[in-house]
């Protein structure tokens, strides 16, 4: 029996990622209420950093202790992956430990290689090019404010980077209309755009992105690794700050959407991440929840 991994959207289908949203929110009412549930007991998650991390590392250590099992922190830079062992030795040797695996790298590839030696689950904590996890805790947040994704118009504001590639899968599974506005050199993969065309918009014009959008999401304009180039992307992105003239342009009822950490006065003003609009910390919240929905499904069995 093959191993379920959770590397992109498309490793599962719309069906199983709408029941592990749906648990997701079973399971944050279950939190809510003070209820112990813990099917991981005795299970153990191993966690690869190669990244920075803030909401990704506390919402996974968490989960796991909420479920009833644990969770090891690996750094590279401590261990024999910082000394140059090869991936596939790695995965053979942690898998046959841990009853999980979460790697947050740079490169897509290295990630499928480890998963394709690994004896047990990987997930994409954040690779270069795609963010799964932020997409089921956005998806989950769409779903308790509007009630659901299915026939949204979502508009994505800023980079074509690896979030927005995870929304451009996500609007293809779930039925949803995604217009993005991206500056002239920064637009999203060509072979992710062919993918998802159907679904999606692409434009240069955060106006034209943002009209009768019923959720407006943007993120950081210099990623992890960017840091180099943040003076010329701060340049490049002029007119692509989320203000409350862009939200205007929404619908009324539109939410705001950031999976942080935002640079106030740079993709998003303070008016906006701070106003009745944002759902930002509601967002970052659900992290934890969906997180702990999908660890239940693939490690519960």
């Amino acid at each position: 029996m093959n191993t379920q991994h959770f590397l992109t959207l498309d490793d599962l289908s719309t069906k199983t990622l709408q029941s592990i949203i749906d648990r997701a929110i079973d399971l944050k009412s279950l939190q809510n209420d003070g209820a112990i549930y813990e099917p991981l007991k005795n299970q153990s998650l191993a966690m690869i950093f190669n990244k920075a991390s803030t909401r990704t590392r506390v919402s996974f250590e968490v989960a796991m202790q909420q479920l009833g099992g644990t969770s090891i922190n690996l750094n590279p830079s401590e261990t024999q992956i910082g000394r140059g062992e090869v991936i596939k030795d790695t995965a053979r040797v942690i898998s046959s430990m841990v009853d999980g695996i979460m790697i947050r790298t740079d490169s897509h590839a290295k990630l499928e290689e480890f998963a394709s030696y690994s004896t047990v689950p990987v997930i994409n904590g954040l690779t270069d090019d795609y963010h799964p996890c932020q997409l089921l805790a956005d998806l989950q947040t769409v779903q308790e404010l509007r009630g659901s994704a299915v026939g949204c118009t979502m508009a994505w504001i800023g980079d074509g980077n690896n979030v927005c590639h995870s929304f451009m899968n996500a609007a293809r599974l779930f039925g949803f209309e995604l217009q993005i506005a991206t500056p002239i050199g920064y637009e999203p993969s060509s072979e992710v755009v062919a993918r998802n065309n159907s679904s999606i918009r692409l434009s240069n014009d955060p106006r034209e992105a943002a009209s009768n959008a019923d959720v407006i999401i943007t993120d950081t304009w210099s990623s992890m690794g960017q840091e180099d180039e943040k003076n010329e992307r701060n340049n490049a992105f002029t007119g692509f700050c989320v203000d409350q003239a862009l939200m205007r342009l929404a619908k009324k009822d539109a939410i705001f959407l950031h999976c942080l950490p935002a640079y106030r006065g740079c993709e998003v003003s303070e008016e906006v991440i701070e106003g009745p609009q944002s759902a930002v910390f509601q967002e970052a919240e659900n992290r934890l929840h969906a997180q702990k929905a999908l660890l239940e499904f693939l490690m519960k069995g």
